[in-house]
């Protein structure tokens, strides 16, 4: 009997290596190579009917330049994310924490788009037809054009997809699907680019819109070769706390549309409900009169969303001061904390300073600086803001306050819900016409935001 052979891969980017590496060479990644059985796989290679095309190349001008048709899944909040729909022949891969809800999505979309008479396939590796069919009693999401099945071999997925021949199909979860003829275990790095690729063929030639469950490490980045997004189309993160009912659609690949939107859904017993404003879920608890606390208009993609700062400056007990945050780049807190002490003169030296983003968002844009500031120095001077200030604007190395994009938008947002002031950088206030409602504070410098903010 022959001996097998072994390789080792890297999870990360699919660096193969007859022997094992602490660091993978290709992506530098740490304790990141795994050992495999070396596997001949059998496929028709360059054979394949993906690979018979007879198109000759052509000038691209010549190229008539039609939009992808798209389906909308009667979830508006997902096609916003997906860009306006989904593509038929596009490979979708949905990734988030186990429990936050990735299959009630995918189901109630099903449901969705079979109530606009397309066909849905619904393949299950983790759960059986009983336990999905428990779900969707639960979620209301029951048609007669639903076809559920749970399986794990390839060979037979296939055959489940010919005979039902479905507009819409969900695997759930890639990691589970495994080809016979590949002999490593599911879910290895092996099983999953093969088993992806054959995906990827059976949705581009067949026009079927694919979406791949796929899990996540411990990092929170989706598990298996880091090849697995680069094959898909379109990349979607599901995100949320497990203290909080809301959940977030974060697309960061997207091969028909923007890669900025974000959906809102709130999780209940009948499963997720959309949030069409949810500056107001955000702002619903938020205490009057209070010192630290700001109010910041942050835009995810083309949408603006208001949420609170919350700040908390505290004499410290340690030889250095501890710097916290949650929600916001911790280095950013760092750099807005030297700038008071610098500029402002703040002594900051022997204060533990904490920062937390309220409702559990993840805020990373540079416009949130003004605010993060304000309710810094507003804690530190124990004074508290104006209950109906917005804040936004990037604040510099040098105190100074810069311009941020879409400043019409924020604006607009927070007089729809009864701000009265906004103190935002002066330089984006040109261009646009100012509403009449809300009185709009121009400022250049920190020194003036704080002076306007803590008068």
């Amino acid at each position: 009997m022959a001996k097998l052979k072994t390789k080792f891969f890297c999870t990360e980017c699919g660096y193969e290596s007859p022997k094992w590496f602490g660091k993978c060479p290709g992506c530098q990644a740490w304790n990141s190579m795994v050992e495999e059985t070396e596997s001949v796989v059998k496929t028709q290679g360059m054979n394949a009917p993906i690979f018979q095309s007879k198109e000759k190349a052509q000038s691209i001008i010549n190229i008539e330049s039609d939009k992808e048709p798209r389906i909308l899944t009667g979830i508006g909040e997902l096609n916003r994310v997906l860009g306006g729909g989904i593509v038929p022949g596009s490979l979708v891969l949905v990734g988030g924490d186990p429990g936050i809800g990735k299959s009630t999505l995918l189901l109630q979309t099903s449901h969705a788009l079979t109530t606009q008479g397309l066909r849905v396939l619904y393949i299950s590796g983790e759960e059986s037809v009983r336990q999905t069919k428990l779900r969707a009693d639960r979620l209301g999401a029951l048609s007669a054009e639903l076809y559920v099945l749970c399986e794990t071999n390839m060979e037979s997925i296939e055959e489940a997809i010919e005979q039902i021949q479905p507009q819409f199909l969900v695997i759930d979860s890639i990691q589970t699907v495994f080809m016979p003829e590949v002999t490593s275990a599911p879910g290895s790095v092996t099983q999953v680019r093969e088993c992806t690729t054959r995906f990827m063929r059976i949705a581009k030639i067949r026009g079927i819109a694919t979406v791949l469950v796929g899990h996540v490490t411990k990092e929170g980045a989706i598990a298996g070769p880091r090849m697995l997004e680069h094959m898909v189309d379109c990349v979607l993160y599901f995100e949320g706390e497990r203290h909080h009912t809301y959940r977030l659609l974060r697309a960061v690949k997207n091969r028909f549309g923007s890669t900025n939107e974000i959906g809102i859904f709130e999780m209940g017993e009948i499963g997720l409900t959309e949030v069409e404003n949810p500056s107001e879920l955000f702002l619903s608890e938020r205490p009057l009169g209070v010192a630290g606390s700001a109010v910041v208009a942050s835009m995810e993609g083309t949408r603006p969303v208001l949420v609170e700062l919350q700040a908390l400056v505290a004499a410290t007990h340690f030889p250095s001061p501890r710097r916290m945050c949650t929600g916001m780049d911790h280095q950013r807190m760092a750099l807005i904390i030297a700038v008071l002490e610098k500029r402002m003169g703040m002594f900051l030296q022997n204060q533990d300073a904490y920062l937390n983003v309220a409702g559990g968002v993840k805020l990373d844009e540079p416009a949130i600086d003004l605010a993060v500031a304000v309710s810094i120095a507003s804690s530190f001077r124990d004074i508290s803001t104006k209950p109906y200030d917005v804040f936004f604007g990037e604040v510099g190395l040098t105190g100074e306050v810069r311009g941020v994009s879409r400043a019409e938008t924020r604006v607009k947002e927070a007089a729809k819900l009864g701000f009265r002031r906004v103190i935002m950088p002066e330089k984006s206030m040109k261009g646009w016409k100012h509403p009449q409602d809300i009185q709009i504070i121009g400022v250049s410098t920190v020194a003036d935001a704080l002076a306007v903010a803590l008068d």
